[in-house]
């Protein structure tokens, strides 16, 4: 009887499984986001992100089970990326200052940018209708983003290097402090476009200082 040589050996497939093609979830959620930062949630179709995409409908629904689906998938791939910088900044060598400054830059040029703005509205304008959208929106981005910096308060707290007697509460008012001014008008329209990184920074600057002034202990916690 004749061995198979190494050659004729059967080769275990390339292929993914359905749905687990990472390429091809890239494809489909690049698509649904120009569509729903150009349509909105409501008028955004299935098939506008087929097209999009470049995807037959039987592909897109092998990967996502419905549009919401897909839109917080949308939200928690961008806050996962948002959140590996968050935990860089918080990490980096440096004072209590410089590292609350980085996280705060991050966050206010995050949340002032064109396209999250957008995104926030389009949330806010189906909110009375899809709570459910709404919940699953805000666990996906900013509780997240809370539960990051409130885990690193504690940490700081546990050590003796800060005095935060509620991490949860502190996490909310360093978000506040921190985007004062910016944010909110710029939500509403108020504004005619995004701040200047001149504003975003002075309003990080302050915001820090005043954190740090409630629950910051040591030099460790002077501006730079």
């Amino acid at each position: 009887m004749c061995s198979k040589s190494p050659s004729d050996q059967p080769r275990p497939s390339a292929r993914h499984a359905a749905g687990t093609d990472p390429a091809k979830r890239s494809q489909i959620m690049a698509g649904a986001w120009s569509v729903f930062l150009e349509h909105g949630f409501d008028a955004a179709s299935m098939n506008q992100i087929c097209k999009a995409a470049g995807v037959s409908k039987s592909t897109l629904y092998v990967y996502f089970n419905d549009k919401q689906d897909l839109f917080v998938a949308l939200i928690e791939a961008r806050s996962q990326a948002f959140l590996i910088d968050i935990r860089a900044n918080l990490t980096q060598s440096g004072t209590q200052f410089s590292r609350l400054l980085a996280a705060a830059l991050s966050l206010s040029r995050l949340i002032t940018s064109v396209e999250v703005i957008r995104v926030q509205r389009i949330v806010i304008s189906v909110a009375d209708r899809m709570p459910d959208l709404i919940r699953r929106f805000y666990e996906a981005g900013a509780e997240n983003f809370l539960k990051v910096l409130a885990d690193w308060l504690a940490a700081e707290n546990a050590a003796s290097r800060m005095v935060v007697p509620d991490p949860d509460l502190a996490a909310h008012q360093f978000a506040e402090l921190v985007t004062a001014g910016l944010w909110r008008k710029q939500l509403l329209g108020y504004r005619g476009g995004p701040p200047a990184p001149a504003d975003i920074e002075a309003v990080a600057r302050a915001g820090v200082g005043v954190f740090l002034a409630a629950y910051g202990r040591g030099p460790d916690c002077a501006s730079a």
